[in-house]
């Protein structure tokens, strides 16, 4: 009978453990839907398609969170539902291919497979190694590395497209996989996070200070931009380390570098330290792309179509460093469609009117903070700002859709519109909570070598987003204020 017993106890206690492990994997799920269903049926002011749209970009966010299924697959399935639906036309699918950070991810995986090949990569992981004992250093390195390098690239997607093969590289030198889902999120979120420091860190930095400019007929300086970036900068990046380090991080030692797949050549001249032709090349080739990357605004090409040019000039014939075959296998081709799929969610949010309906509603609320405290209206202006990227996916858009109606209402209270545009560029800087608020989130998320739990990003951005809200406020009241910004 005893035996019985324990094999009966033992048969429920896998079944209640399995139970709990689906209700638990699909709970982020079931609320989606539940939104989704209150949303469709209670809303009043939208139209069908930007109900039907709404409620499949919720089950997607659900099931992306919630669901062990493709990100690929549920983005693609989303899209296509809409259409099926009558949410949208078929052409919603197809253009969604010819977005700029489609062929800017192709082109980024490329240039990666390029820096990696010619032993770059793993040249600048044995001047980390070297100077790092174990994991946590090594990701206290890198943050300092990527606070420098958003200086030079004028993109996050250029960033994270660069340190994608250093990343790699990194990874192999971890022994267990939370280490490895650990760096693959580390990178960027310290590259998102230090878009703040300069000017040049994001497109919609300068699509605010236009707008800015044509409205108000005031600007920020790069100089002043810097004076206030900076320091917000190193302060919030410190903050994101050691969080990230609390929540997933351990001090495991490293162990010795795999020699990368590279020429017998180039493998004997590894240790030197003078730089193989293969390197120098793609070091030149490197600094060509950073170069057009920094100088969009004079030549008039985008990034993704110069990066485009880089990744061909990688892959020339006889010339280049790597060839044609080894650029078109280096491409997640399944990260690629979801990318697009994910990006015409985004895009039918805006074209539906599902962002136009919320940010009315927002600025409805806006309008009755006409005799309140600063604090309040300062709290209120960063919770919508920062919490702007989880419905408007884009942060070039987030910047056009919101920027001008922020300035409106800085002007009806009397307000200084250089701060609220400054503040509100920043706040709209966070958007780490989903893989699709952010193209460098999405080139790290589900790749085949280096890649994140979207569990783990969620649990991040619940402890970092209010936290990123009290140190726009301290500084605000601190160093802000005594460098010249108030409201």
């Amino acid at each position: 009978m005893e035996p019985d017993l324990s094999r009966r106890t033992s048969t429920q206690q896998r079944w209640g453990t399995r139970l709990t492990k689906l209700l638990n994997s699909h709970i982020f799920s079931a609320l989606a839907v539940a939104v989704s269903i209150v949303l469709i049926a209670l809303v009043e002011g939208l139209p069908y398609e930007a109900k039907v749209t709404a409620f499949f970009f919720l089950l997607a966010m659900g099931l992306w969170i919630g669901s062990s299924l493709p990100a690929g697959y549920v983005a693609l399935g989303a899209v296509i539902a809409i259409v099926l639906c009558r949410g949208a036309e078929a052409s919603l699918l197809y253009e969604s291919f010819a977005e700029e950070v489609v062929w800017l991810m192709v082109g980024a995986f490329v240039i990666g497979e390029a820096v990696r090949e010619s032993g770059l990569a793993s040249r600048f992981t044995r001047a980390v190694v070297r100077r790092a004992r174990h994991s946590g250093h090594v990701m206290t390195l890198l943050t300092l590395a990527l606070q420098v390098v958003s200086f030079f690239i004028p993109s996050t997607s250029g960033r994270a497209a660069l340190s994608m093969p250093i990343v790699k590289e990194i990874s192999a030198l971890l022994h267990s996989k939370r280490q490895k889902q650990t760096l693959a999120m580390l990178v960027p979120i310290m590259i998102l996070m230090s878009t703040s420091a300069t000017l040049i860190g994001a497109g919609a930095h300068v699509i605010g200070i236009g707008i800015l400019e044509q409205t108000s007929g005031q600007t920020i300086s790069y100089v002043q931009w810097f004076i206030w970036g900076v320091p917000f900068v190193l302060v919030i990046c410190a903050i994101s380390l050691l969080v990230l380090q609390k929540l997933y991080g351990s001090k495991e030692p490293l162990q010795p570098l795999a020699e990368p797949s590279r020429s017998i050549e180039a493998e004997d001249a590894s240790d030197s330290s003078r730089l193989t032709v293969m390197e120098k090349k793609t070091v030149w080739m490197t600094g060509g792309l950073i170069v057009a990357w920094m100088t969009e605004s004079l030549h008039g090409y985008d990034l993704a179509f110069i990066t485009m040019i880089g990744a061909l000039l990688f892959m020339t014939p006889q010339w280049g460093v790597i060839t044609w075959k080894q650029g078109i296998k280096s491409i997640s081709w399944s990260l690629i469609v979801f990318v697009a799929a994910a990006t015409a969610l985004g895009k039918g949010l805006v074209e539906t009117g599902v962002v136009n309906w919320i940010q009315q509603r927002l600025f409805q609320l806006l309008d009755v903070l006409q005799h309140v405290p600063d604090f309040i209206i300062l709290l209120t202006v960063l919770i919508i700002t920062v919490t702007s990227h989880l419905y408007i996916t884009s942060h070039t858009t987030r910047a056009v859709v919101m920027i001008p109606g922020l300035i409106v209402f800085g002007q009806s209270l009397g307000l200084n519109e250089t701060a609220i545009v400054f503040l509100s560029l920043v706040a709209m800087n966070y958007c780490v909570t989903f893989p699709v608020s952010s193209k460098a989130l999405l080139l790290f998320y589900e790749d085949e070598e280096v890649a994140y739990d979207a569990k783990d990003l969620l649990k991040l951005s619940m402890i970092m987003l209010p936290i990123y809200v009290l140190v726009m406020i301290v500084f605000y009241y601190t160093y802000w204020n005594w460098t010249g910004l108030s409201l």
